[in-house]
């Protein structure tokens, strides 16, 4: 039986639990900082000026294939990465072995995720520069996977400080390739949607090499085998996971895709999509970094049989907390964010954003409770859960695109995400005996409550630059304030004293 969740600064906390925070949080701050560093340039910098410069049905058409090699990249991975960065957290003596032989198998499982990304894009209709584009999207989705793969060692090794470094490097290398196409006259200020593609492959090719290198310092030689009986055990295992992530990806992009088959302007509304959907992938990083960094953390813990709802409480508030700010804030300030970044249908963008960015309160938690659920091994039950969200999303997406085309995604897209954070909350709850704490609850209901009245207070204001910014501030101090984050308990975890 779990202990009972309790407040950050409430309880004395074993030394053990202050060592597993200190790491997770020193090690957060690194990989926040390297991503504010990188990719927001690379989001607002190269990729908004290629959106503006080829146009949103030429980006629209980009952005719909890419979500469409994205959902099928499931084959790529057949559930490895994440039963491998579990496994090797819970068994480091197996690495050596595991990736002498998993080598061998993604490259096999490239071969049939090509296969069927194109008779699936043959059979939907999809020709010609369609065709062209989604073959080297098909590269770039492997060379991505084969990366994660290669990383997943690494932070199944416990090495966050390597793996931080790696996450950032394709966006580096694509952000000086992009730079000199965009910025320079190398190609006389002159830009296809081509170019882009061919930039992310050279970049995804360079960053594999280099995480090839870094594991292979690890194991030593390697000697790779195609051992068939070894192929049969672990798919048989990572499977499950597999179907988890092949159903979520649907639910979480099969909109862009659906928009520019149903739709007569598809293209362009996919490309208008994008504007809203661009902001939300931004945010969503820093929940894929929390759900990187726990999925090993969790796993260890969950298998030596230590108390895990500390650790819980404690990432879901540094999580959700600014996740509540953010969401809301931009929700507030929808229509201008989007005249600022000078997208066009300004309107539609905004509205747009604010559902999206309302669902990123869904999202933010699923990266927690999702991620302590995978780490427990309970995927029968998120696949049951991710079933029905796949249907749900489906669903309205049929109902509502004709209607109200992009903006009818974004509903779906609302929609889904709350329903499956809240399930995943729930199995989380009763598969690891986590005891609800309500005071909690109810301080971060009130903590909502504040944000609302500060954003529409704040949009009294003359000046919106200045009332945005208040918003944020004002929230933040109401958090610190009000304990949900309590600083002075995460400054001590950093400095490691030994009081708490």
């Amino acid at each position: 039986m779990y202990k009972k969740l309790l407040l950050l600064n409430h309880f004395i906390k074993p030394e053990k639990d202050t060592r597993l925070k200190r790491k997770f949080i020193t090690n957060l701050l690194l990989l926040l900082f390297l991503n504010v560093l990188i990719k927001p340039f690379w989001i607002f910098g190269i990729d908004l000026t290629v959106q503006n410069l080829v146009g949103d049905e030429n980006y629209g058409l980009y952005f719909s294939l890419l979500n469409f090699s994205m959902i099928l990249n499931i084959l790529l991975d057949i559930g490895i990465t994440n039963y491998n960065n579990k496994n090797i957290a819970q068994n480091r003596q197996l690495l050596q072995k595991h990736v002498s032989n998993i080598v061998g198998l993604k490259f096999i499982l490239a071969g049939v995720y090509a296969v069927v990304c194109l008779i699936t894009a043959l059979i939907i209709g999809y020709r010609d520069v369609q065709i062209h584009l989604l073959l080297f999207l098909i590269l770039n989705q492997f060379l991505i996977s084969f990366t994660l793969y290669l990383r997943s060692n690494i932070s199944g090794l416990h090495l966050f400080k390597t793996d931080s470094l790696l996450s950032v490097l394709d966006r580096t290398i694509m952000i000086i390739i992009c730079s000199l196409l965009l910025f320079t006259n190398i190609v006389g200020h002159q830009f296809r949607i081509e170019w882009f593609v061919y930039a992310q492959s050279a970049a995804y090719f360079i960053t594999a090499l280099v995480t090839f290198g870094v594991v292979l310092v690890r194991t030593g030689k390697l000697k790779f085998y195609f051992d068939r009986r070894f192929f049969l055990v672990f798919l048989k295992k990572s499977y499950p996971y597999a179907l988890l992530v092949l159903l979520m990806s649907f639910y979480n992009r099969i909109d862009s895709v659906m928009l520019e088959r149903l739709l007569p302007n598809g293209k362009e509304q996919a490309g208008i999509y994008a504007h809203a959907f661009r902001l939300l992938d931004a945010v969503s990083m820093f929940g894929v970094l929390f759900a990187g960094l726990l999925l090993p953390i969790f796993a260890r813990m969950i298998k030596q049989k230590e108390d895990i709802g500390s650790m819980v409480q404690f990432s879901f508030l540094l999580l959700f907390v600014p996740a509540v700010i953010i969401s809301l804030s931009a929700g507030f300030y929808d229509h201008e964010i989007m005249v600022l970044l000078n997208y066009s249908n300004t309107e539609l963008s905004a509205s747009i954003l604010r559902l999206l960015m309302v669902s990123f309160l869904g999202i933010a938690t699923t990266y927690i409770f999702g991620t302590l659920l995978t780490a427990n091994g309970s995927i029968r039950q998120l696949n049951q859960m991710a079933v029905a969200g796949m249907i749900l999303n489906i669903g309205v997406n049929l109902i509502l695109i004709p209607q109200m085309q992009a903006l009818g995604s974004a509903w779906a897209s609302l929609v889904t995400q709350l329903f499956t954070a809240m399930a995943q909350t729930l199995l989380a709850v009763r598969f690891l005996k986590l005891n609800v704490n309500y005071p909690l609850i109810g301080k971060l209901m009130v903590f909502i409550g504040f944000v609302f009245l500060a954003g529409y207070l704040t949009k009294q204001l003359d000046n919106w630059v200045a009332g945005f910014f208040i918003m944020i501030l004002t929230s933040a101090f109401f958090a610190f304030f009000s304990r949900l984050i309590n600083l002075t308990a995460l400054s001590s975890i950093i400095r490691n004293d030994p009081r708490v």
